[in-house]
């Protein structure tokens, strides 16, 4: 995978691509990720050019090489437990896990109101996933500040 371009943005907003780019290299079975605002915007992505490796790879089946589609996803999901928690006076919605036949959706909140998806292989380890991202949310929930929020917004409009 090749990191998005970095050029022109803080260190806060490299910080989270860097962090966000470790995630998918390093935890095996992990296909994609993408960190979305609370309002459901796309803020951050392993595939912000509609396919890994620089935006040249071959189109694959499912959210990879689509993170429109994994943001959407995880953006449906996240309303969908927390309207869930609500009735069920189940208190704040930590962890969402979907497991299919051909692969799982993770979706983990930010302590910002954002969330964190990761699309991962059917044979994934889902405890090392799932540590993995705790990991993430622990390190990025204080960096996304509105400002770093807005800039990284804008980051993902200009890419192609």
């Amino acid at each position: 995978m090749t990191a998005p371009s970095t050029y022109g943005l803080s260190t806060q907003a490299r910080n989270l691509q860097w962090l966000l780019t470790d995630l998918v290299e390093e935890v095996p079975g992990v296909n994609s990720v993408a960190v979305v605002s609370s309002d459901g915007l796309l803020l951050l992505s392993s595939d912000p050019g509609g396919a890994a490796a620089g935006g040249n790879a071959a189109p694959t089946k499912g959210p990879r090489g689509a993170s429109a589609d994994l943001a959407t996803i995880v953006s449906g999901l996240g309303s969908l437990t927390t309207g869930a928690a609500e009735l069920m006076e189940g208190g704040a919605v930590k962890q969402t896990m979907v497991a299919m036949e051909h692969g799982s959706v993770f979706v983990m909140a930010i302590s910002d109101g954002s969330l964190l998806g990761v699309h991962a292989t059917p044979d994934c380890d889902m405890s090392v996933v799932a540590y993995h991202m705790a990991l993430f949310v622990g390190r990025a929930g204080h960096v996304l500040t509105p400002e770093v929020r807005s800039e990284l917004r804008q980051s993902m409009e200009k890419t192609p």
